[in-house]
């Protein structure tokens, strides 16, 4: 499934440990917004890793789940791409 993750972190040091951790599991996109190609397993594995994190009373996480279909949708009209899914190599 491809997620897009988007915060608000008010402490710089939280907002960096968000930073590094999503970045184990996704591509940042833009300063606050990272795209994973995530199995449901992966997903909540972030998810864990996130809540070790954030302090649910300061700050801001957003997940959104896109179908492939709307995937094939997003536009990127400037600078970027859509982050693509990790070939699958099978041995």
């Amino acid at each position: 499934m491809f997620y897009v993750i988007s915060y608000d972190i008010p402490d710089n040091q939280r907002r960096n440990q968000l930073a590094k951790v999503l970045k184990g599991f996704g591509s940042r996109v833009q300063y606050s917004v990272f795209e994973a190609h995530l199995t449901r397993s992966q997903f909540e594995q972030m998810k864990q890793a996130v809540n070790n994190v954030i302090n649910p009373d300061e700050d801001a996480v957003r997940y959104y789940s896109l179908c492939r279909a709307c995937v094939g949708r997003i536009e990127v009209p400037a600078v970027g791409d859509v982050t693509t899914a990790p070939e699958t190599i099978v041995v």
